[in-house]
């Protein structure tokens, strides 16, 4: 997923949005359709669909910013419950975690940390000057862009030029294949390298385990699931004979360094919306996406070319480029259909759901809901509505991976109307 932030208008109704006296809702009708933008209750569907963070008219920057950081601070706390380890997930019916192996970093937290940094730039480091041409938009916006170029040369410096280590870590009896006695076993993860960006000796797993410690990251992380170290890769399974011990190693994938990266798709997204503000007709607008978006998408195939590999949980910054590059065109062309030929209907279930993305995100991402309504089942914990659900589509259809894909359609036309319920009813949750 790429964390990409949009700058358009203030909402009350979005959860990770300002709305406050000192932040003041901001509107950029354009000249096609300045009948539906300019009513409140007809607003683009664009950019209900895409939305994110604008500072548009700041009258007191200390007390935006104190919001911001309290806007922030709520959001982390909000992950470290969702995802620190206190709910188990599917197939767990048991919940609660143990204050030594919380787990600090999340998806939430990420959101946190490039909206922060987002918004204080947005504060702080925006200039008053008007916009009427490409160089003055520049000249506005130059510090963001300074702050873009500062994260990603951080990033690189201390991806390819850190130096790791062997390093260790304890495996616990029960949850290997490995010859562990009982109790715990130290494994040792021979490394003495620079710049790999393997799985066991990359210098996002150094600084997490240095500062964040090894209990306080995440214990199944997707290298698991490899050839290496499961016998039903793609997929979680057992270990295969003679595994290499950093299979069981945890990882975080949503880590510190890494997370650096990931904000950087922050600062893109805003100058999309920056876009939307200061350009006011249809087509500059989408021919300024466009070429950004594409610009993005050629630079991170030659970068994969060029030997940087396209990799989620190091959020390198190949899979920057391509996931934001892609994220622009899914808007263009949501924008292209919702607001220039004006066709809404098919763009509804999306509405719904980024109008109360947050508890979608909590309840169906986190698997919250899963969780609870296995709570219910017929003589054993496997007999529940929701596996009976999955297995009936694979039933069906005859197919494991086809029954999964049906169901997971199944499940966010779900939610979409789950959201569109708590829209028609004029519930909206928000931090």
């Amino acid at each position: 997923m790429s964390s990409m932030v949009t700058v358009t208008e203030t909402d009350e109704r979005s959860p990770l949005l300002h709305n406050s006296g000192e932040i003041t809702p901001f509107t950029s009708p354009s000249p096609e359709s300045s009948s539906s933008a300019t009513d409140p209750k007809q607003r683009l569907v664009s950019l209900d669909v895409f939305r994110g963070l604008t500072v548009a008219k700041v009258s007191s920057k200390p007390a935006a910013t104190k919001k911001v950081i309290l806007r922030a601070i709520k959001l982390f706390l909000l992950g470290l419950i969702l995802q620190g380890g206190y709910f188990h997930g599917r197939d767990d019916l048991t919940y609660g975690v143990y204050i030594n192996n919380i787990r600090w970093m999340g998806v939430l937290q990420r959101i946190a940390i490039g909206y922060l940094l987002a918004s204080i730039t947005e504060i702080w480091c925006v200039n008053k000057n008007e916009v009427n041409s490409a160089v003055t938009f520049v000249k506005k916006y130059y510090i963001q862009w300074v702050v873009v170029v500062l994260l990603g040369v951080l990033y690189m410096v201390l991806l390819y030029g850190l130096y790791v280590p062997d390093w260790e870590f304890e495996v616990v009896n029960g949850n290997s294949s490995l010859s562990v006695p009982n109790g715990t076993e130290t494994q040792v993860v021979h490394c003495g390298v620079r710049g790999s960006l393997e799985p066991p000796c990359n210098a996002v797993g150094l600084i997490d385990r240095f500062l964040l410690g090894e209990s306080h990251l995440y214990q199944r992380p997707v290298y698991k699931r490899t050839e290496e170290c499961s016998v039903n890769s793609p997929d979680y399974g057992p270990l295969p004979p003679n595994a290499p011990a950093w299979c069981l190693a945890p990882f975080d994938p949503e880590g510190l360094l890494s997370s650096l990266m990931a904000a950087i798709t922050c600062f893109l997204g805003l100058q999309y919306g920056h876009i939307m503000v200061h350009y006011k007709g249809h087509m500059q607008r989408i021919m300024i996406w466009l070429v950004s978006s594409s610009s993005l998408l050629v630079l991170g195939y030659v970068l994969t070319v060029t030997g940087v590999p396209l990799s989620k949980p190091l959020y390198t910054l190949s899979y920057m480029c391509i996931t934001t590059g892609a994220s622009g065109i899914l808007f263009l062309a949501i924008y292209y259909t919702a607001d220039v030929i004006n066709i809404q209907k098919p763009m509804i279930l999306f509405q719904w759901m980024g109008l109360n993305a947050l508890i979608v995100y909590a309840l169906a991402a986190c698997e919250i809901f899963p969780a609870a309504l296995q709570g219910f089942y017929w003589r054993s914990p496997e007999n529940n509505l929701f596996n009976a659900t999955e297995l009936l589509f694979e039933t069906v259809l005859h197919s494991e991976k086809w029954g999964k894909l049906v169901f997971v359609l199944f499940e966010i036309i779900f939610w979409g109307l789950f959201a569109g319920f708590l829209h028609i009813k004029g519930i909206y949750i928000k931090l």
